[in-house]
């Protein structure tokens, strides 16, 4: 897992003979170019965003600005007070309002919209009797067989994998029905988790829950090389064990020692749970789970893992009760080749028989067919929202006409079929089906916020607003400056700028303030400075420094690509498209 230039080295002295075709030397070619390329983008990335700085008087004015508190009451009139029936819209007001806010519905570059229909690859009724057949016709061997391991890998999807259980740690909804079979019993089929299975008791017996143990290695073989004889092991662990009995101290005795660095540095220790047992050697996971607290045992063992001599001590058990080793069989749940075969076929009939914008719109409505929508797709973007990975069909509607209808494209777990629905040059937003709701919304709530300023426009107190707009008067006495809500009231910057505006007398009732849900009316009741030292006011400014430089850093290193995207001059043909 670690670059070795020399490997490399030599692996390139021997790529022509490995592959002489050549296709091996352009593969290799691709990936020192994209690693390359990517180190440098990674570079000018972070020299980019390092170069981030914030100056003492920002960090001076935010740390000021926190300190800054008020305390208001208010009256909110929400704009639903109004009922939606009595706000008009036209097409009108809507584009009025765009160009007015024309920064919020303006697009920098170019994209396109498509509408899609998806045929999802699902398994069918032929691949749920293949895997249920496959498992029933198992069922009676497997709680007879003898080589539970080998028969379950020559079933089974999935390999056989020794674990001891109970019953908190069996994850599975069979949980229940499973751990109350007798030894050699079999459960199934049961389905889960995209899987149809048989699981099976291969054996019972009580163990403790978890187990916490401590002991010292003495190692004989290291990956099946020796590296102390058998017999020096014996009398070097034999020595030790001789000096634990006689008081020496186990920890100092562990670090000294023990062949095992990851428990030698904790005094030996390690905690072990049922789970884990099937991973343990079997002399070592015998002595811990089937001994009990305070035995102490010296074992040998002969793996490719931990071959030597291990003293075992058992400090405590936890939680003894039944455990359970379980074998299960699994058959995935899949679409095979015929079912996907049948799926592109439908996908294709729809392709052919509607490869018309009307005729697709025609078909959808009258097939009561699902049909989603792909937004603002730029020609540089990968992925479609909805969709995921699609450069293809990206692709394709760069190069296609309004109402164009696709061939299928093939991705991954379904076929899709675009409709070509609209293109946006860059500039203002055009009025769409998709986004007319959502600018219908903000322009009502303008207008309701202008007919309840209207209303409103003479009122002499916070407590005849409220009587007239049947609201309360309510109160925030912790309102801070530096903050973008307020307690209990929500996102209100507009009411928060009010607050502390400098020629805003306290006592006074303000005019109507318009926030994105509601009309406000505030009084200032008092404004106070939270006093802080010089030493506390500079820590805070050091603290206040880390956290906007990593902010600003971040948001550098993410817009840097766009950034440079702008300012480039970038013409897409087919062939780089």
């Amino acid at each position: 897992g670690q670059f070795d230039p020399q490997i490399i080295k030599e692996f390139e002295k021997q790529i022509k003979k490995i592959d002489p075709s050549g296709k091996l030397q352009e593969q290799w070619d691709d990936v020192k170019s994209y690693v390359l390329r990517n180190h440098t983008t990674n570079k000018f990335n972070a020299l980019y965003a390092k170069g981030t700085y914030i100056p003492n008087f920002i960090l001076s004015r935010s740390v000021n600005e926190q300190n800054e508190m008020a305390g208001i009451s208010y009256v909110k009139i929400p704009y639903t007070a109004i009922n939606d029936a009595e706000i008009k819209i036209s097409d009108e007001d809507i584009k009025a309002y765009m160009q007015k806010h024309s920064a919020m519905f303006s697009e920098e570059n170019d994209t396109r919209n498509i509408d899609f229909v998806a045929f999802d690859i699902k398994p069918a009724k032929d691949d749920t009797a293949r895997a249920l057949t496959a498992l029933t016709s198992a069922k009676a061997d497997f709680g007879t067989a003898k080589d539970n391991e080998s028969f379950i890998n020559n079933k089974s999807d999935d390999p056989y994998v020794k674990s001891w259980v109970n019953k908190r740690t069996f994850m599975s909804s069979a949980n229940d029905s499973v751990l109350a079979l007798p030894v050699n019993g079999v459960y199934g089929p049961y389905f889960e988790n995209n899987f149809y299975k048989l699981s099976k008791i291969i054996d019972k017996k009580e163990m403790p829950d978890s187990v916490k143990c401590r002991h010292i290695l003495v190692r004989t073989k290291s990956q099946g090389k020796e590296v102390v004889a058998d017999s020096t092991a014996k009398r070097r662990m034999d020595s030790i064990v001789n000096a634990i009995n006689n008081g020496a101290d186990f920890k100092a005795l562990a670090l000294k020692y023990s062949d095992d660095p990851g428990s030698a540095k904790n005094g030996g220790e390690y905690y072990f749970s049922v789970p884990q047992r099937a991973n343990l050697s079997k002399e070592f996971g015998d002595v811990i789970f089937d001994g009990k607290t305070g035995d102490k045992k010296t074992v040998h063992v002969d793996n490719d893992n931990y071959s030597g001599y291990h003293y075992i001590e058992v400090l405590e058990q936890k939680g003894r009760g039944p455990a359970y080793l379980v074998g299960t069989i699994t058959k995935s749940l899949f679409a095979d080749q015929n079912t996907v075969n049948a799926c592109y076929a439908k996908a294709s009939e729809f392709a052919g028989k509607n490869n018309t914008g009307a005729a697709f719109d025609a078909a959808v409505k009258k097939d009561n067919i699902s049909k989603r929508i792909g937004e603002n797709v730029k020609i540089n973007d990968f992925t479609i929202p909805g969709i995921g990975p699609a450069r293809e069909i990206i692709r394709w509607m760069y190069e296609a006409k309004i109402g164009d209808v696709s061939p299928v494209f093939t991705l991954d777990n379904r076929f899709v079929v675009a409709k070509l629905a609209s293109t946006q040059s860059k500039g203002l937003t055009p009025i769409t089906a998709n986004n007319r709701a959502q600018i219908e919304f903000m322009v009502r709530s303008e207008k309701k916020g202008e007919l309840l300023m209207s209303k409103y426009k003479n009122a002499a107190s916070l407590e005849a607003v409220a009587q007239a707009s049947q609201q309360q008067v309510m109160r925030a006495d912790s309102v801070n400056l530096g903050a973008g809500f307020i307690p209990n009231l929500g996102y209100a910057p507009k009411v928060i700028g009010y607050a502390f505006k400098q020629d805003f007398a306290v006592g006074k009732v303000s005019p109507a303030i318009k926030e994105q849900d509601a009309l406000y009316f505030i009084v200032v009741n008092n404004r106070w400075t939270k006093q802080m030292d010089p030493q506390g006011m500079q820590q805070a400014m050091g603290q206040q420094r880390g956290m906007m430089e990593m902010q600003s850093r971040q948001a550098a290193g993410q817009s840097v690509m766009e950034a440079m995207l702008k300012i480039a001059a970038i013409k897409y043909t087919a062939t780089n498209l």
